[in-house]
């Protein structure tokens, strides 16, 4: 092979390579912060009725990247390929409302938590029957099978009526089919936001709730710290209040 089609394959197989996931000095080097997201789960990261991406997860990744003076560059992938993603350094970090859990973090770095969701127990507005967990014993459940939620929502002896998400478990409480649905309190604020004359209500929520952060590779102290840096001052600007109440109408961080 002569020396100038050996460099002409070269150069073709290092555009064609991945760029490695670097450190806080790699990505200012580079101008960019590669954030892996789902883009398929709204209100956190969706594409809107003209196709951009959009959502809370994205925005708070574009603050985050301008705090970091670079620019965000988002790399959509499914969600069961979002960590390996970033173990295989696709991208720098994943913005996706992943949850933070020790078997992850024995893995990967966290940030601090940016944003937390609270299992929630949702009624018919005019159910004053149910008012906490207990009162859930004998009652119908409107619940994913293998959900975290249904298996709180049998310990309390509720029956269970199988559901396929969020929307069909509240569909069944507004028709009566269910007495009350366990679910996720920001896909709760999501749905009032966008239904605010829906008959139904949280009559409680469980103040243990799930953290999400922003993931990074492991041992990456410096980028970490500036990511956290980063959430601190977006939040003390006000960006992060304002991101928060456009898609769920009140402050999600705590």
């Amino acid at each position: 092979m002569n020396k100038s089609l050996l460099a002409a394959l070269s150069l073709t197989l290092l555009a064609a390579a991945p760029a490695f996931a670097g450190n806080l000095a790699d990505i200012k080097q580079a101008g960019t912060l590669r954030i892996g997201t789902e883009g398929t789960y709204a209100p956190f990261t969706y594409h809107d009725a003209s196709g951009k991406l959009v959502g809370f997860d994205v925005e708070i990744g574009e603050a985050v990247a301008k705090h970091l003076g670079v620019e965000p560059q988002f790399v959509e992938g499914k969600w069961d390929g979002l960590i390996a993603g970033l173990g295989s350094d696709r991208y720098d970090a994943v913005i996706n409302q992943v949850g933070i859990t020790p078997e992850r973090q024995q893995r990967f770095d966290f940030s601090d938590p940016y944003i937390v969701s609270k299992a929630a127990l949702i009624v018919k507005s005019d159910n004053d029957e149910i008012k906490s967990f207990d009162d859930l014993n004998g009652k119908r459940a409107a619940q994913s099978l293998t959900s975290n939620y249904g298996k709180m929502a049998q310990a309390a002896g509720a029956t269970i009526v199988g559901t396929e998400g969020f929307d069909q478990s509240v569909q069944l409480v507004l028709t009566g089919r269910a007495d009350a649905t366990i679910n996720d309190s920001l896909s709760f604020l999501d749905f009032k936001k966008h239904q605010p004359d829906a008959k139904v209500k949280v009559v409680e929520t469980r103040e243990d709730g799930a953290p999400s952060g922003i993931i990074v590779q492991k041992d990456n102290p410096e980028l970490v710290a500036a990511i956290n840096e980063a959430l601190k001052d977006i939040k003390a600007d006000g960006t992060y209040k304002a991101i928060a109440e456009k898609y769920f109408g009140e402050d999600v961080s705590r």
